[in-house]
């Protein structure tokens, strides 16, 4: 039969891309109708998420997270994992017992000695917990009974790249979606006129640099990465008006760019318009609330005191914490804090000393002052870098003047609010300070926590990509219940 006779007068067949787009114009239309509606009906119910899932996977102990990320693997052994074994036997041989033929970075696996090196800082039990910290961080022991102290985190990356990059998305090769897109795409937002994925980075900072994939989408929708606020100046570049722009003329504009995209994604109905209109949109209302929220005039002089003196500083860890607090009141859902230049690998004593007086009071505020602000109970913070170091010294040691190398074995990382245990240290090391001996907590079992405590199981949170199921945890992780309230 001929194929033309087939159909009626005036009609022709319908090709391959023709049915698939009349298809995606009916499914698309849907979604696309829906991100235009603004989702206020979803986002009004605070009962439930308003993203990907229907409900809750379990009832959520926090509302959002506020992630303070110290870039570059602090010293465990000389902040929180005393050990006195190691400064009574510092000079001697790493034993190789101790070791067990575990892999060392290029550094110092070439070294002919692995002398021992014991903390020179001194450590006292602090609060009713009796939590061990440091004399370098004496605004953290003042509350170290909110704190849940994990000293037996491990992870499978030795460099910072795959360690950085493991510890933000569960894998230690870049494409993976970020944990604030996974909560973004997984939950939606909880405002209308702020992202609900945000992220600060310490301005003039060294050591290894910060790149954009850490708090990227991956393979998910773009519109699920974050928005990183700069430091002083404009928040957010070309978010205000250009001279004698006003706000009519801008709602003017959007509304044909609108229009425009929405022709688009009827011929051709990709995710991505769809997306692109909803920056847009999100961006015109994010002209006024950024600027309010960034400025802190209205804070009073106690509370920036206690911030410590860089919180007037815009773009300084001290700033930082505080601009969080006050994202965090404002609906953001995960706000991520990067402050680097924790690589020690030579001059430790003077080096983690200055980074201590940069982030031990603020942080310390930031927990205060959420609780003050009867916050703290839905709000969880997580302190804590990519790897540890080692209990010997890289290169020869000098008094007063040493480094440790990367040391991915065991490190610490503390939890405050957000439904954790207060008042705990949570897993051991051996005496060395080298290996885990009780409570392991892998990187996939941190971030199934911190999925279980927003109320979502992290083996049902997946997104299908190239044929295969992705999850934050990948394929293996549990749930941290020793650490929960």
């Amino acid at each position: 039969m001929n194929s033309a006779e087939s159909f009626p007068a005036g009609t022709s067949p319908l090709s391959r891309r023709r049915l698939l787009s009349s298809m995606g114009m009916g499914l698309g239309g849907i979604a696309l109708a829906e991100m235009l509606a603004g989702g206020a009906e979803a986002k009004a119910a605070a009962a439930g998420p308003s993203g990907v899932m229907q409900a809750f996977d379990m009832a959520p102990r926090a509302k959002r997270v506020i992630y303070l990320f110290q870039s570059g693997g602090p010293s465990q052994l000389d902040l929180y994992d005393p050990k006195p074994t190691l400064v009574q036997r510092s000079g001697e041989q790493l034993p190789e017992s101790v070791r067990g033929g575990q892999r060392l970075t290029g550094m110092s696996g070439n070294q002919s000695s692995l002398p021992l090196q014991g903390s020179p800082f001194g450590f006292t039990q602090y609060g009713e917990s009796g939590a061990a910290v440091s004399e370098l961080l004496p605004y953290t022991a003042a509350i170290a009974d909110k704190l849940c102290f994990v000293r037996s985190m491990h992870t499978d990356a030795i460099n910072h790249g795959p360690g950085v990059t493991f510890m933000q998305s569960g894998s230690q090769i870049p494409g993976r979606p970020s944990i604030g897109a996974w909560l973004d795409y997984g939950l939606g937002s909880s405002n209308e006129n702020l992202p609900s994925f945000v992220v600060l980075i310490t301005k003039d900072k060294g050591g290894q640099p910060l790149m954009s994939h850490l708090w990227g989408a991956g393979f998910l929708p773009t519109r699920h990465q974050a928005v990183r606020f700069r430091s002083g100046g404009d928040p957010v570049l070309y978010l205000g008006n250009p001279p004698g722009v006003g706000v009519e003329n801008r709602r003017q504009v959007l509304d044909g760019l609108r229009q425009l995209h929405e022709h688009q994604f009827v011929g051709t109905p990709d995710a991505e318009i769809a997306a692109r209109i909803e920056n847009y949109e999100l961006a015109f209302r994010m002209q006024a609330s950024v600027p309010e929220v960034a400025n802190f005039a209205d804070e009073p002089a106690h509370v920036l005191d206690a911030y410590g003196p860089k919180a007037r500083e815009p773009g300084s860890f001290a700033a930082n914490c505080l601009l969080a607090r006050r994202l965090a009141e404002r609906g953001v859902r995960f706000i991520q804090l990067y402050h680097s230049d924790w690589d020690h690998h030579g001059h430790l004593p003077n080096l983690i000393r200055k980074e201590c007086q940069e982030t031990d009071q603020p942080a310390a505020a930031l927990v205060s002052d959420l609780a003050q602000r009867g916050m703290l109970d839905d709000t969880l913070v997580v302190w804590g870098g990519e790897f540890g170091r080692t209990n010997y010294c890289q290169g020869l040691p000098e008094a007063g003047n040493f480094g440790r190398d990367h040391h991915p074995r065991c490190f610490t990382t503390w939890l405050a609010g957000g439904g954790i245990k207060p008042g705990t240290t949570y897993g051991e090391t051996c005496d060395y300070g080298y290996n885990i001996v009780r409570d392991g907590v892998h990187v996939h079992d941190f971030h199934a926590t911190l999925l279980h405590l927003l109320g979502i199981d992290h083996e049902r949170l997946t997104y299908k990509f190239q044929g295969r199921r992705y999850r934050l945890t990948d394929v293996h992780g549990k749930v941290v219940s020793g650490i929960l309230a």
